[in-house]
């Protein structure tokens, strides 16, 4: 049981970074080609999936975020990302 319990924990962190890393680029190109505050949001936003984040977070205030918020944090956030921000229209021109 100890194994399964370790092996949904490497998947789940292995998805965080994932996400980590989508946000992390969300975040720097929103900054880039948007403006600050969206790109500050988004930087805010990719720290709830970086591990070594969630880690000081559990050691030192003993707070975990539920998977299934973060999941509704990420479906909205691409959600809203691809559908009505401005950084999806930008990239859109500059493919043109």
């Amino acid at each position: 049981m100890n194994t399964t319990r370790s092996k949904k924990s490497t998947i789940w962190d292995k998805l965080n970074w994932v996400f980590w890393f989508i946000f992390f680029s969300l975040g720097v190109l929103n900054f880039i080609y948007v403006g600050v505050v969206p790109g500050i949001i988004y930087l805010l936003l990719s720290l709830i999936y970086l591990p070594p984040f969630n880690f000081f977070l559990k050691t030192k205030y003993n707070f975990e975020f539920a998977p299934i918020i973060k999941i509704m944090i990420a479906i909205l956030t691409l959600w809203f990302t691809l559908g009505v921000s401005d950084l999806f229209e930008l990239l859109e021109r500059a493919m043109r």
